[in-house]
This record gives structure tokens, sequence and C-alpha cells, in this order.
């Protein structure tokens, strides 16, 4: 398997219980880590529609769980140091 990467890291992770080892049927799973630091204020997240913070926390690969609120919650959480959150 060639991976090819230019600005960014990429990294591929076998799936779990494979023993490193590779088969035609074997499932990988991949993930790509974003060039930037998202940079946006408490007041950003707390008005940011759901499909913004889904695709926001689908690209630094974090789970994409609850409703609006929760998925508001986490991402200040992941991103916000703790200074800016209160």
């Amino acid at each position: 398997m060639k991976i090819m990467s230019t600005a960014s890291h990429f990294f591929t992770m076998p799936r779990m219980g494979s023993n490193n080892q590779t088969s035609n049927n074997s499932k990988m799973c991949s993930f790509q880590m974003p060039l930037h630091y998202p940079r946006y204020q408490k007041s950003d997240y707390e008005t940011m529609p759901e499909w913004k913070l889904d695709c926001l926390l689908k690209q630094y690969g974090l789970p994409v769980i609850g409703d609006v609120n929760q998925k508001r919650k986490f991402a200040m959480g992941a991103f916000l140091w703790p200074s800016q959150y209160e």
C-alpha cells in the first residue's frame, strides 16, 4: 500500500484484532489530520448550526453523537482553552 502526503500527515490504522495481517478483505481506517486548529470563539460554537458542528468534528476524527447541545459542549471542550470556555 502506497500512501502519499503533501502538507498534512496521513495515518492508516489496521482494523482491531487483525494482528497486523493483511488480506484482500481486511478493511483499513484512515484519518487525515487537518492543517489548522479551529479558530472559533465560544460564541461561534453556541450559534453554530448542527451540520457545521458535524463537519468540524468529523474533520478532526472526533465522535459525532448526541443532540446539537451535546455536540456544541463537546466541541467547546475539545477546541477551546479553559479560559476561553468560561
